[in-house]
């Protein structure tokens, strides 16, 4: 058992959750996992192998590896189109429901933009009519958390700063279920820089303002291939990006993150994940 901080990666599953994603987690030294349960550029909602379920969850605690699930990329229920925001309501109730199936504890999904020109108030309204009936039906002990996730600001992002969250945890009535997923290379990408000295506690020190405390659940662990304020989502591997190696190390000394895992979405395959992955455990045993 990691001291603090668990380090784990998105993993693929294609070919089966526990015969290829449970595998691919253990050959590059995952305390963690992070899965798909859909297709993430889709709107398909496929039910899942029973068998491949049950497989999952056993291994999972046999392993004592935590799992998540990360929802499609297109829901927004900032949309100004209609058939979208009804599209996400199906997509995001299928990650909750197939996550409680595998027993993942949380659903990662993005916060969404204000698209057609809209009020971030019209935005924020819709969500809390289209979402929060959502947070409703997680009525079971092993039900996941929603976990937010904040984007990079590009267009008309919703929230890319940890103030934004603020208004939207507040739509959704700061829900008993609802918690943050902070991605690293997208806070630095809006405009938190974390390279620089003291840059992530201002960071974790806002969030927790912001969100109150144990709203943080998970944390994405991604460098960034390009400048803090940037707003492009690019993903680097852990110290080769322009955040650097060792703001991860002050992130996992952070009370705010004391027991967070950390997963890791990042270039490479395999071999590169693997790094990652002991680079983390390396900084986190420092």
């Amino acid at each position: 058992m990691p001291v603090r901080n668990r380090v784990g990666g998105h993993v693929p599953v294609a070919g089966g959750l526990a015969a290829k994603g449970l595998e691919f987690g253990r050959r590059i030294g995952a305390e963690t996992v992070q899965v798909f349960v859909a297709n993430p550029r889709g709107w398909a909602t496929p039910p899942g192998d029973p068998r491949q379920d049950e497989e999952f969850r056993t291994r999972c605690a046999e392993f004592d590896m935590p799992s998540y699930v990360h929802a499609p990329y297109l829901i927004n229920f900032g949309s100004h189109t209609e058939a979208t925001v009804d599209l996400s309501v199906v997509s995001l109730r299928h990650s909750l429901r197939r996550a409680r199936q595998i027993g993942a504890l949380g659903v990662v999904v993005h916060t969404g933009s204000a698209t057609g020109g809209r009020e971030r108030a019209v935005a924020l309204a819709q969500i809390r009519e289209r979402v929060r009936p959502l947070l409703d039906e997680l009525t079971h002990e092993d039900d996941p958390w929603l976990l937010l996730e904040s984007t990079a600001g590009q267009g008309s992002s919703l929230c890319s700063l940890a103030a934004d969250l603020g208004p939207y945890l507040d739509a959704l009535d700061r829900h008993p279920r609802l918690g943050l997923c902070l991605d690293t290379c997208h806070a630095f990408a809006a405009g938190h820089d974390l390279a620089v000295p003291g840059g992530v506690a201002r960071l974790l020190d806002e969030l927790s303002a912001v969100a109150g405390e144990g709203r943080l659940k998970l944390i994405h662990a991604n460098d960034s291939k390009d400048v803090c304020g940037s707003r492009r989502d690019r993903h680097a591997n852990i110290g080769a990006g322009h955040i650097g190696a060792q703001p991860f190390r002050a992130l996992m000394r952070h009370p705010a993150t004391r027991d967070v895992p950390l997963i890791i979405e990042t270039p490479g395959g395999p071999e590169g994940h693997a790094a990652d992955v002991k680079l983390l455990k390396e900084l986190r045993a420092d």
